[in-house]
């Protein structure tokens, strides 16, 4: 364990008594890739319609390319996370937002579905590794007590996305065309690269690192059992998330160029969700994993409900952004515990989790959708997987006390 980033009097002097700290700067920078990675996968999804006109796609398709970069996502962070375990992590994150940036910017340049396939499973690759080697770097700067509140900071970079980035780059598809997205992301993708190269400090790889250490995490139950709670209570909430901008306008009865307000109303819910679960992690990992599905549950219920009419449909937007990001610092923490000695690719797995939960989504919200059940069907999935979410991390919880 590095000691905590800090500023010498004579440092301090020089920057000024209000000046924010090294800490700040290095927290910021790492957050920053995080806020690119966000702003593409969200914005994606609210301009899943423009995407469709402009490649000429049926919804079950570009659905398809939603499933595409998770599934980029799920084999890229355990295979360039152990790949890269002998690297600095200071190295690894800035070759993966490096990565990001330049594979975000062949979807400029994919002008059918097959091509757009191939480049949104490329840009999927590096994402997870990215968090999870983020996550892993943030946690070596503070002290163990404040961890959570450490992977919180780096995921702000996901939430904040969800208030600025994502409505700002949704009107900027609209109003300009949809592949001004993704130039967009290539550029955040390059800042983060330069400002991490600035501003976060040297950690040296630990000496023992090896492929075979970081995957000898696999052979941990309550890994893969942290894993599956991800990816089914995590499920229906992407299922809910995907299909949004056509539940809004098809059922709330909003229009289409109030897609942003939605999109800024979720990412604030997202903002608030990630500290509020920070904070709670802290005190509790699994007691947050329980509250948060339990919450996830009962708020997809209402945001069916709710749906039917504007102002109620906003509001639940908001919630529905609050309940789910509380539970990502808990599981981040969750598979870290789980997997002491590989912490780079624990970490990087649960974004692996999360984007199979994106991909079964995804799928699942389109399914019933196809079967005509309407645009609210997938909230109710949402509910019923959360509940099956609850009762794995009921079987976690219970594994971990028997060892104990």
């Amino acid at each position: 364990m590095t000691t905590p980033v800090h500023t010498t009097p004579a440092a301090a002097h020089r920057a000024g008594p209000l000046a924010p700290s090294p800490l700040f700067w290095a927290v910021l920078a790492l957050a920053l890739g995080g806020f690119g990675i966000g702003t593409v996968e969200f914005t994606t999804m609210g301009l899943l319609k423009d995407i469709e006109r402009g490649l000429g796609l049926s919804t079950p398709q570009a659905g398809q390319l939603i499933s595409a970069y998770a599934l980029g996502v799920v084999v890229g962070a355990p295979v360039l996370a152990a790949a890269g375990a002998r690297l600095p992590r200071k190295r690894l994150v800035m070759a993966l937002a490096a990565f990001i940036a330049l594979a975000n910017l062949s979807s400029v340049f994919a002008g059918d579905f097959g091509s757009m396939m191939v480049s949104r499973f490329a840009a999927g690759l590096p994402h997870g590794a990215y968090f999870g080697a983020a996550a892993v770097l943030a946690g070596s700067l503070v002290a163990p007590t404040k961890r959570g509140w450490a992977i919180a900071a780096v995921m702000s970079g996901l939430t904040v996305a969800n208030v600025v980035g994502v409505p700002f780059a949704t009107w900027l598809g609209q109003a300009f065309g949809w592949r001004l997205l993704f130039v967009v992301t290539a550029v955040i993708g390059l800042a983060a690269v330069i400002m991490i190269w600035r501003f976060v400090p040297f950690v040296p790889a630990h000496p023992e690192a090896s492929i075979r250490r970081e995957l000898a995490a696999l052979r941990s139950v309550h890994v893969w059992l942290a894993l599956l709670i991800g990816v089914v209570g995590f499920g229906g909430f992407f299922a809910t998330y995907t299909y949004i901008s056509h539940t809004m306008t098809a059922v709330a009865g909003l229009a289409e160029n109030l897609i942003p307000v939605v999109v800024a109303l979720y990412g604030l819910g997202m903002v608030l969700g990630n500290v509020v679960g920070g904070r709670m992690a802290d005190r509790s990992v699994m007691g947050t994993v329980y509250r948060g599905l339990a919450l996830v549950a009962v708020v997809m219920v209402l945001y069916a409900l709710a749906a039917v009419w504007w102002p109620s449909a906003l509001l639940m937007v908001f919630v529905v952004g609050a309940s789910g990001s509380m539970l990502i610092p808990a599981l981040q923490t969750r598979l870290l515990d789980s997997a002491p000695h590989a912490p780079t690719l624990a970490s990087s797995l649960n974004h692996s989790a999360l984007n199979v939960a994106n991909a079964l989504g995804a799928f699942l919200g389109g399914l019933v959708i196809g079967w005509g059940w309407g645009f609210t069907a997938p909230a109710y999935v949402g509910a019923a997987l959360a509940v099956l979410g609850l009762g794995i991390a009921a079987v976690s919880g219970r594994l971990e006390r028997r060892a104990r």
